[in-house]
């Protein structure tokens, strides 16, 4: 009776696992794959430090300024910028994330914000790396011409066993625009929301450009943070490093 309880679990698992991946686009998934293939080749990728010279669009005048750009795994990352006296930091890590200015207490970022790839600023560690996870599911979207680039269009987005209403497919929902000569991504967006309202849609977009290699992993050494089609941050690398062993300690919500 055990034994045949066993087997029955294991089928379930079987097709649950085939079905989940039954759901995601051949097309995409290929994609997806070149995608990896262009940044990375054969290289794995654990971790990524960024240093760069940033400008914030955010209010009435540009501010210049440095940020350090940090992310290990798919979860887990931590952008630290300094424009003159004035600090922020935010940090995500597998369970939520927290921001924290002028070394002020620390506040808790809205969990509906959290379920989009955490390290926004480097391809190599997005989604991108899961076609082989069933638990996200790829979809192509069609050929569109995006920043006046060919680009491939897929969306990538994670699935639950509780989400029986499709919500959380939809708040970790990340479009990729891949350019179609090198399958580069030309750009991400994906939808943030007011804290209280998680059904209010605030288009947000990365655009990445000037790719280099650093240790055979193309990475973009020029990106922009858009919101609702306005830029609000610029970032020029100056320096980058993967495969440092970064500790989780840096990823610790304060």
């Amino acid at each position: 009776m055990l034994r045949a309880m066993v087997m029955l679990s294991l089928a379930l698992f079987s097709m649950s696992i085939t079905a989940q991946n039954a759901s995601s686009d051949s097309i995409a998934v290929g994609l997806a794959q070149k995608s990896m293939e262009s940044l990375a080749g054969r290289l794995s990728v654990a971790d990524v430090t960024l240093q760069a010279e940033v400008t914030s669009m955010i209010g009435a005048d540009p501010e210049s300024g440095s940020g350090t750009f940090r992310a290990k795994g798919l979860g887990q990352s931590r952008v630290d910028l300094s424009f003159g006296g004035d600090t922020r930091s935010d940090i995500r890590n597998r369970i939520g994330g927290t921001m924290q200015k002028n070394g002020g207490a620390a506040k808790a970022q809205a969990g509906h914000n959290c379920m989009t790839d955490a390290a926004w600023f480097f391809p190599a560690l997005s989604s991108l790396a899961q076609s082989g996870n069933p638990s996200f599911v790829f979809k192509y979207i069609g050929e569109e011409e995006h920043t006046s680039v060919n680009t491939q269009h897929i969306q990538v987005s994670q699935i639950f066993p509780q989400d029986k209403s499709g919500v959380l497919e939809r708040l970790s929902a990340t479009d990729f625009y891949l350019d179609a000569a090198s399958n580069l991504p030309v750009a991400i967006t994906f939808q943030t929301h007011p804290d209280n309202d998680l059904n209010v849609n605030i288009i947000t977009e990365i655009r990445f450009s000037d790719y280099r290699s650093v240790n055979g992993i193309l990475e973009p050494f020029s990106f922009q943070q858009m919101l609702n089609g306005r830029v609000i941050l610029e970032a020029k690398v100056t320096s980058a490093e993967v495969n440092a062993s970064l500790p989780e300690n840096i990823f610790a919500l304060q």
